[in-house]
């Protein structure tokens, strides 16, 4: 292990965040650099642990403690190359998982967890500065062709591990340029566009072919993939938003957030010259308390609101964890993000009842205030009475999450969806032959480490349909350790 006293002797610490002041003032990553020996000392934290349980809480199977005890010995070169086995991409996941690996940390018992993001993504920026990050020459050449139908981070993922195994690979995004949410959804100060820029030349070069402004179901059909293509993968994702079905949603100036927040990352990075549902002096309102609440919250406040406030129906976590979710699971707990650190109110247990307006426009809303009960058709959000409130707001964004992919996609083919929407598979493989399905189109609304893990599982079943056998590496079967779970 890296040092046998190392998490008696230093507290945990991560990247610090640059001040509030000066962060609203521009779309820069929020994070300062990290110092070597700061470093150093949080990867001497760790206690290489008999059974490492942070194995058992990242969906990739990351070598968390090999390449923490690398790290401490200042050995990168290694460290990358331990990273690189289980994650294709982990400047994406350094910056913007939520860590599931840290929740199990086996210190996170009666201490805080070692800072496994921060070491993650420290190693990959190393790596990258000092020229360890290089495309891959030399690829055996097997003639088979493969479409992948999307280049967010299963398509991405998918896309570079068949190429590996020797396919030419050709990746569809309907966009005009790759990346899915990570370009579009992702706001600049969680992760800047070179990042993914720079990860995206590597995959050019080792013989990735992206086709963007091309919608598959609409510009060209699935049948037609089939017919071009030995293999083809869809990881579209899941991106149909829920809806809030209440009286005024037709009125003027309330989005849905992926409405807003593809059209904010253009302005920031200078493809568009304004924003036409810019939130600059008005009031908003952020329906929803997830991740994506935060991302509109971090926008609008660097756009100039006057205020904003973010609902959240469920009630408000408490501080520690639960009996309900015991280490080494994922705790419901309350959380601030950069976003919340830097303006705006939460209101917790609130519910919409009313948009209301003037002139075909928003000026606010209708809120009640509610609790769960259990009913005799199961849990339910009942109103407390008397508690109505109207919220004024000139903008309303619904960040309330996504029900599953699309439907255009799937058109005219005998590929199928489930209860919940999502395209129907055992394990990848579609009722459609030679047509497979990975992350969130497949498995619901998810992190962004489930969607690597579903790439290169994916990858591994088609290598294997395509040669009948695959030498490629992949996380346990997804289907198995998500009801492990």
């Amino acid at each position: 292990m890296a040092d046998s006293r190392g998490f008696l002797k230093y507290r945990r610490s991560g990247a610090q965040r640059r001040p509030v002041e000066l962060r609203l003032l521009d779309w820069k990553e929020v994070y300062n650099p990290v110092s070597s020996d700061l470093l150093s000392e949080q990867a001497a934290r760790c206690m290489d642990c008999g059974i490492p349980f942070c194995h058992h809480g990242c969906p990739l199977g990351n070598l968390i403690p090999e390449w923490n005890n690398l790290v401490y010995k200042d050995e990168f070169a290694g460290a990358i190359a331990r990273l690189h086995a289980t994650n294709n991409f982990p400047e994406f996941t350094g910056r913007l998982c939520p860590a599931p690996c840290e929740a199990a940390c086996v210190l996170g018992i009666n201490d805080d967890p070692v800072s496994i993001e921060l070491i993650e993504k420290s190693i990959v920026e190393y790596a990258f500065e000092h020229g360890m990050v290089q495309p891959l020459d030399n690829l055996v050449q097997t003639g088979k062709t493969v479409a992948v139908v999307g280049s967010g981070p299963s398509g991405l993922a998918a896309a570079q591990q068949l190429r590996r195994a020797g396919h030419l690979v050709d990746v569809y995004e309907r966009a005009d340029k790759p990346g899915g949410l990570l370009r579009y959804g992702i706001p600049e100060f969680k992760m800047e566009k070179w990042v993914l820029d720079r990860r995206l030349s590597q995959l050019r070069a080792e013989g990735i072919t992206f086709i963007c402004n091309v919608e598959v179901g609409s510009d060209i059909f699935l049948s037609e993939l089939k017919s071009k293509y030995n293999a083809v993968v869809l990881c579209v994702g899941a991106t149909v938003p829920r809806e809030i079905e209440v009286e005024g949603r037709e009125l003027e100036g309330i989005y849905q957030a992926m409405e807003f927040l593809p059209v904010a990352n253009k302005v920031a990075s200078r493809e568009l010259s304004y924003h036409p549902m810019s939130a600059r002096d008005k009031n908003v309102v952020i329906i929803g308390g997830g991740d994506t609440g935060a991302d509109c919250l971090g926008t609008v406040l660097r756009q100039g609101a006057r205020s904003v406030t973010q609902l959240e129906i469920m009630p408000e976590p408490p501080m520690t964890r639960q009996p309900s979710t015991p280490w080494p699971t994922w705790p419901t707990i309350f959380r601030i993000s950069s976003a919340h650190e830097e303006g705006g109110e939460r209101m917790f247990s609130m519910s919409t009842k009313k948009f209301v307006g003037s002139d075909g426009k928003v000026q606010g809303l209708l809120l009640v205030e509610v609790e769960q009960k259990i009913t005799e058709t199961g849990m339910r959000f009942v109103e407390i009475e008397g508690s109505d409130k109207v919220l004024n707001a000139e903008l309303v964004l619904i960040a309330t999450g996504f029900l599953g992919p699309e439907r255009t996609v799937i058109n005219g083919s005998q590929v199928e969806t489930d209860l919940r929407s999502n395209i129907q598979t055992d394990v990848h493989w579609t009722a459609e032959e030679s047509v497979f399905a990975a992350g969130d189109c497949r498995r619901g609304q998810s992190l962004i480490v489930w969607a690597i893990a579903e790439g290169r599982s994916v990858a591994q079943a088609v290598d294997r349909y395509l040669m009948g056998e695959s030498d490629l590496p992949t996380p346990i079967d997804t289907k198995t350790r998500a009801l492990a779970l």
